[in-house]
């Protein structure tokens, strides 16, 4: 069964792509949660529209995002979480910690899909991410998990 995807869902494919899938993936979970549409002719004549001007408001806000990455640039965020004695932290930090610290201390609003961690992290100390703003403003950002 053929369906437009409405936003990424890993492995399968990526916002506005015309993928196949099983039919009853498409019926039972795609596009019951709104995460896809039955690509039949109306739908793609529309996709076309979304895309254009999903392109415009990207274009658009590309600039806000070079702004929001130059402010992050050189910082260190600081991520709390308990630890033992030897350093090692109870759980990892996640992708969401991240978030939501960026959220905190810079007020600037990250989806969590869009912070990339190259390992699990696991101990105190100094770390690095890569967090992609906009499809053309990826940084990698400094980031440090001290023991609360």
């Amino acid at each position: 069964m053929d369906i437009i995807l409405l936003d990424d869902i890993e492995k399968v494919g990526d916002k506005h792509e015309i993928v196949s899938v099983r039919p009853g993936y498409a019926r039972n979970y795609l596009i019951p949660q709104g995460l896809a549409l039955v690509a039949n002719k109306s739908n793609r004549g529309r996709l076309d529209d979304i895309k254009r001007k999903e392109l415009e408001e990207l274009a658009a806000r590309k600039a806000e995002f070079e702004a929001i990455a130059e402010k992050i640039k050189g910082q260190v965020l600081k991520i709390g979480a308990k630890a033992g004695v030897s350093g090692k932290i109870f759980g990892s930090v996640t992708n969401v910690q991240i978030a939501a610290a960026l959220k905190d201390q810079f007020g600037i609003d990250v989806d969590r899909r869009k912070v990339k961690l190259p390992e699990d992290i696991k101990v105190i100390g100094a770390y690095s991410a890569e967090l992609m703003l906009h499809p053309e403003v990826e940084i990698i950002m400094n980031f440090e998990v001290v023991e609360e």
